[in-house]
Order: structure tokens, then C-alpha cells, then sequence
């Protein structure tokens, strides 16, 4: 990253450094004098990278203690970087505000920052409140837990999570919170291995319920979706979109809104063929993923994946959840 200086957490924590990097800066090339919105800002390593090849930077998050590294960027590029308190799913209505875009870029799901931050209750490997808001505000997973009747909590966690096992891990923990509320991360991750197990070499088995509650809260995929729509809104035709997801829920969700066909009906050769809608994506690029290099540096990309396409000419559709698999919760409309 040149010898731009780095916020101290990012010096203390090199974790922080975004994944597939190189690959985001290479869908924006040439990027010196581009206007581009880091539309899930963290620690700011995208902002800093796309500032330090010459682009013009807004980021925007949620998260008040995304703070410093904010004011940290704001003080080394004063002219060149604004920071805008809020969701991607509005980045149109922020971002527009400040003249054109060349390009959105959108790292989605929790952040390295927030897992290692134990307060926050992320992470089932550390102690903390379980929380997981990601804006510090409305209903937090220790709600969500020990509020839901087990029928209601095995739905979210197989269909937030794909966790087979919901219903089992449901009844374990509504068995648990009668002689206590569920507080603390630690608490519900043991008690989640109690009822599955874990077999040595396997993944922790709370990741999928972490991942389940922590989409819950945050309602992540209908920001991601209004944030998809709100990219199309905001580029004009030419302007570039890159987004990393790291489950496959996710870039299914992705994958269908840059091609609408994918996730059409398959028609019968027999009957009149429906004309597909108009491209609002073209140049959709292939899904890219971390090499071994950046995979044995971070562990934590194992799971990225990158696509980018172009904006072309046609209006922007209203957003619409339908043909795009966003995953719902079995009796929820």
C-alpha cells in the first residue's frame, strides 16, 4: 500500500487487510482520478488502497467504531476522502448526493475487525455478550435465542445457516435458557457442541447458528439485496461493481442479480419463448477466488468470492426479491 500511513488497529492487526485486494483494485483500472464508493468501509482497507492509486473515495458503514480509521483516512487524504455514517442499501441516496460514480465496491458479511473484538459477540471463540449488532441498535441474538420458540429458532438457523441439525441444536438450547438465559457467546457455543459434537479436523459446530443469528440480526440479506438495487440505481452506464461474499447464500443472491436468467424458470422448447428482460449488468465476470499465496497469509479468505460486472444502458429495475434465492424463514411470507 505505498507509504501511505496506516491506522494503528491496522498496523496491530494485519487481518484487517481486505481480501483479494489486487483483484477488487484490478476491476477498477486504471483507477487514478475514478470516484469510487466503499460501500461497507470496516477498517478501510479497500478506501485506502483505491486512495493511494489516486481514485476519489466515499466510504460509508454502519458501525460507530469504524470511527477512527475513518478520520484516520480523512486526515490523510482530506480532499480525496469522505466518510458517511450509514448502510450500502442507501448508498444511492448518500453517495449520490456527491456527484458521479465510477464504481461501487461492496466486501459483504461480517468484518475481520468485529470477529476479533470480543464485546461485540461475533466470534463463538471468544468470550462476550451475545449480541452481534452490527449498529449497536434494535434486537440482539441473546433476543433472538432466548426469545424464539424452538420451532420458530430451528427455521432460522437451517434457513439463515443451512444448518441440518437445526432442530436439534433448538431443543438444546431452549432446554438450557429454562434454567437460564443465554448470555454470553461461550455459553451458546458449548451448548451447541453438546448437541451435535465435533469431530476433530471439522469446523467449529456453532459456525453455521453464529452465521444464522448474525444475518437475522442484521437483516443482511435484505440489505444486501437493497444494496445490489441501490449499486444500479447509482452507476451509470460503464460504472463498475465489485462485491466479495463469503457463503454460498450470498453469491447466489449476487450471481442472480447480475444475470436475472440464471435464477428464470427453465422454458419448454415446446411452448413460445419468453423474452428475457433487458441487461442491467453487462461483461459479467467470473467468479474469482483467493490464490494460495493469499490464502495461506489469511486464513480467513478461504471462503471469499469476487464478482464484478459492468452497468449498461437500461433504466434500473425496482427492487424486487423474487428469481434472486434470497433465503426465507419456512412460515415467514
Amino acid at each position: 500500500m505505498g507509504k501511505s500511513k496506516m491506522p494503528e488497529a491496522s498496523q496491530e492487526n494485519m487481518s484487517h487487510i481486505p481480501v483479494l485486494l489486487d483483484e477488487v483494485l484490478a476491476v477498477f483500472a486504471p483507477v487514478h482520478g475514478k470516484r469510487i464508493v466503499d460501500g461497507t468501509f470496516g477498517a478501510g482497507g479497500y478506501s485506502r488502497a483505491l486512495l493511494v492509486a489516486g481514485a476519489e473515495v466515499v466510504g460509508i458503514d454502519r458501525d460507530p467504531s469504524v470511527l477512527p480509521f475513518a478520520n484516520a483516512l480523512k486526515a490523510d487524504y482530506p480532499d480525496r476522502f469522505t466518510f458517511l455514517p450509514g448502510t450500502f442499501s442507501q448508498l444511492d441516496d448518500l453517495a449520490g448526493e456527491q456527484g458521479p460514480v465510477d464504481g461501487v465496491v461492496l466486501d459483504i458479511g461480517v468484518s475481520s475487525m468485529q470477529l476479533d473484538e470480543a464485546e461485540r459477540g461475533f466470534s463463538f471463540m471468544r468470550e462476550g455478550p451475545l449480541d452481534m449488532r452490527m449498529s449497536g441498535a434494535g434486537e440482539s441474538a441473546a433476543d433472538l435465542v432466548n426469545g424464539l420458540e424452538a420451532e420458530a429458532l430451528a427455521n432460522l438457523l437451517y434457513a439463515f445457516g443451512e444448518e441440518r441439525k437445526s432442530r436439534r441444536i433448538a431443543q438444546f438450547i431452549v432446554a438450557a435458557r429454562q434454567e437460564a438465559p443465554i448470555e454470553t457467546t461461550l455459553q451458546l457455543a458449548r451448548i451447541i457442541e453438546k448437541a451435535i459434537g465435533r469431530k476433530p479436523g471439522d469446523a467449529h459446530p456453532a459456525t453455521r447458528s453464529f452465521q444464522a443469528l448474525r444475518i437475522a440480526v442484521n437483516a443482511e440479506f435484505e440489505q444486501l439485496v437493497q444494496g445490489l438495487f441501490a449499486a444500479e440505481r447509482l452507476l451509470g452506464e460503464g460504472g463498475r461493481l465489485a462485491i466479495i461474499t463469503f457463503h454460498s447464500l450470498e453469491d447466489r443472491i449476487v450471481k442472480r442479480f447480475f444475470d436475472p436468467d440464471k435464477g428464470a424458470p427453465t422454458q419448454s422448447r415446446h411452448l413460445p419463448q419468453v423474452v428475457g428482460e433487458e441487461r442491467r449488468w453487462v461483461e459479467v465476470a467470473k467468479a474469482k477466488k483467493p490464490g494460495s499465496v493469499e490464502l495461506e497469509r489469511n486464513s480467513r479468505s478461504r471462503s471469499a468470492i469476487l464478482r464484478w460486472a459492468v452497468r449498461g444502458a437500461a433504466p434500473a429495475r425496482p427492487v424486487r426479491m423474487e428469481g434472486l434465492g434470497v433465503p426465507t424463514i419456512r412460515g415467514n411470507a
